[in-house]
Order: C-alpha cells, then sequence, then structure tokens
C-alpha cells in the first residue's frame, strides 16, 4: 500500500470510525481508484481486493459499490461477482442475494441525444463517448477547454428528454441517464434489506453525484465521508490512497 504524507495521516485519524454494527457504500473512481484519463485505464491496486474481502466479512456481507459505471465493468474490474453493487447511478442494482434490478429503459429513447454526441464526438479531438445503454457518457478530460461548449450542447440534446432523464455533470464527464434512479434509490433499497437494514451507513464518494449517496445516509444518522477536492462533508479525505487506509482500520475492527 502507498505510504501517506505525515498531513493524510492526519487526516484519516481525523475521520472517527462508526460505532457498533456498520454498513458501507463505496463509489469506484476517485473514491477507492485512482482517477485516469480513459474509464478502462483505471488499475485495481492489489491489496484492494483482499481489503474489500476482509471488509465484506467483517460486516456480514454488508458492503456494496454505488458507481456510475455498469455492473459488467464493475465485475470485469474486481472479479467479484457475488458482492452487493449498484451501478449507472442505481439504474442497475445486485443486492445482497444475487439477484438483479435493472431501470426499464429502452436504448431507442436515447436515439436522438447518441447521435448528437457522436457528431460531437466526430468534430472535436480528445472526446469519447461511453455508451452504457442506459445511459450516455461524454467524457472530455482530453479537451477540458470545451467544457463550457459542452455543457450547453449536451444540455440542448438532452432537454427533450426531461424530466424521464437528466444531466449529470462528473469529473470531465457529462451523463444523460434515467432520473428516477440515483445513488440515493439505489443506497435506500440497500437499507430497506438484510444484511443492510438496521445497520448505521457510511458513504465515502468523491464527485457531484456522490451526494446523493450521502443524503441517503445522513436521513438514517449516517456518516457521509467526502474525498478529495470536489465534494465537502462533515468527513473527509484527501484521496484514494487515505480512504484505503481508513478501510484499513475500519476492517481491523472487531
Amino acid at each position: 500500500m502507498m505510504q501517506l504524507a505525515e498531513r493524510d495521516v492526519a487526516a484519516v485519524h481525523a475521520v472517527p470510525q462508526p460505532a457498533g454494527r456498520w454498513c458501507l457504500f463505496l463509489d469506484v473512481d476517485g473514491t477507492l481508484l485512482e482517477l485516469a484519463d480513459h474509464p478502462q485505464a483505471v488499475a485495481v491496486e492489489p491489496h484492494l481486493m483482499p481489503l474489500i474481502e476482509r471488509l465484506h466479512a467483517v460486516a456480514n456481507g454488508a458492503v456494496a459499490l454505488v458507481s456510475g459505471r455498469t455492473i459488467s465493468d464493475l465485475d470485469s474490474l474486481f472479479r467479484y461477482p457475488t458482492l452487493p453493487v449498484a451501478g449507472l447511478h442505481g439504474c442497475e442494482r445486485r443486492d445482497a442475494r444475487g439477484q438483479l434490478h435493472v431501470a426499464a429503459v429502452a436504448r431507442e429513447q436515447l436515439a436522438d441525444v447518441r447521435a448528437g454526441l457522436e457528431r460531437l464526438v466526430k468534430r472535436h479531438d480528445g472526446l469519447m463517448l461511453e455508451d452504457k445503454g442506459a445511459g450516455l457518457a461524454l467524457h472530455f478530460l482530453r479537451a477540458p477547454q470545451l467544457e463550457h461548449e459542452l455543457r450547453a450542447e449536451v444540455a440542448l440534446l438532452a432537454a427533450p428528454l426531461v424530466p424521464r432523464f437528466t444531466l449529470l455533470g462528473g469529473h470531465a464527464v457529462l451523463e444523460v441517464k434515467p432520473a428516477a434512479h440515483t445513488k440515493d434509490s439505489a443506497v435506500t433499497a440497500y437499507l430497506q434489506e438484510e444484511p443492510f437494514r438496521g445497520r448505521l451507513p457510511v458513504f465515502i464518494g468523491d464527485d457531484q453525484t456522490d451526494y446523493d449517496g450521502f443524503a441517503a445516509v445522513r436521513r438514517e444518522n449516517g456518516m457521509a465521508i467526502a474525498v478529495g477536492p470536489r465534494v465537502t462533508s462533515e468527513y473527509w479525505l484527501p484521496g484514494p490512497a487515505a480512504v484505503h487506509q481508513w478501510l484499513e482500520q475500519l476492517a481491523e475492527r472487531p
């Protein structure tokens, strides 16, 4: 595991460990994994999977990933097909029993937006379109100077689908997705099921979409832990390495 700077170690110790029986909801990119300039360029550090497995065992299965990635993508990254996972910001969810819950979204509903985004990608260098089925994500990390122009153009493309769909902004990404499904709805659903029910919930995330997860755990008097510079909360960790360290301490508790 990466050695932390002294100030980062202090930040880890400043975030208290949850008391009693807890459950854990983890964002992925920017929280568990360092960000990359392409969704497929991220790396899962060797120590991370054993750590998640230990947390899963300590919490009797009450650990879930809650991500903007698809479940298929998350399974490819983590190779843990029995882990509860919510993908596409809550549009798809695998519960602790392995049952899949998927939003009923026809690809045809997004056809015009998809065509418009494809035109943008052809027009500008440095853009990448990620088709997630129930949602579309335009990545512009390699062309940050286009952000304001892209926000306006993508908003116009998505406008005919409002309010059934919504436009989300993330770290160098704009995403069009169903409005009814969020990280809030995913966490809320988990908290109504075993083994999550009745536990103190903890959500850790680094991006604007994670505020929905924060809201869900706060309603249950849980802990919302912000990561990095893009979000704020009552608790904060500087980056994925600090998140790993804090989780290591959590996994060591009885």
